[in-house]
C-alpha cells in the first residue's frame, strides 16, 4: 500500500484535516457556553475556585466559551495558532480538574484530558504548511549577511 510507504508526504494535509475537524468540534462545543449568557458564564467560571481563583467568575466562564469558539476558529485557520492552542489547553486542563474534583471518574474526565494532551502536543507540532500562520510567518526567510570590510 502506497500510503504506508509514503514517508508521511501527506502530513500537512493530515494536519489541515486535524485542525479543521477539531476546530469545528470546539466551536460546536463552546457555542452554547458563549451564547448562554452571564448566568451560565458565572456557573462555569466558578470552577476556577478549584485553582484558588474566586474573583470574576462570569469573566472566566465567558473566557471558557470564548477560548473554545474563537480558539476553535483560529485553530481551523491556522491563525495565531500557538496562542489559540494555549488557550484551549488551559481550558481543557481546568475542565479536567473540574471533572476529577467532581468525582466523575475516567469516563467523565477523559474527553477533556484527551483534548488537553492533543493541544499540548500541537504546541510543539505547529499548524502545518496549509495555514495562515505559515503564510504570515514563514520559517525559510531569506537572510542576507552583511559583511563589514
Amino acid at each position: 500500500m502506497a500510503i504506508l510507504r509514503s514517508g508521511y508526504k501527506s502530513k500537512n494535509v493530515g494536519m489541515l484535516l486535524l485542525r479543521v475537524g477539531i476546530g469545528i468540534m470546539f466551536i460546536l462545543h463552546g457555542w452554547p457556553k458563549l451564547a448562554g449568557g452571564p448566568e451560565l458564564w458565572k456557573a462555569i467560571g466558578q470552577n476556577m475556585e478549584l485553582l484558588g481563583i474566586s474573583f470574576a467568575p462570569s469573566f472566566w466562564g465567558f473566557m471558557a466559551g470564548f477560548a473554545e469558539v474563537v480558539g476553535g476558529f483560529l485553530l481551523m485557520l491556522g491563525l495565531l495558532f500557538r496562542p489559540a492552542v494555549l488557550l484551549l489547553l488551559i481550558t481543557m486542563i481546568v475542565a479536567t480538574i473540574r471533572h476529577v474534583a467532581g468525582g466523575d471518574g475516567f469516563g467523565g474526565y477523559s474527553h477533556a484530558l484527551e483534548a488537553a494532551i492533543l493541544f499540548f502536543s500541537l504546541l510543539f507540532i505547529g499548524p502545518g504548511k496549509y495555514s495562515i500562520d505559515h503564510k504570515l510567518f514563514p520559517k525559510d526567510k531569506v537572510r542576507t549577511r552583511k559583511y563589514f570590510a
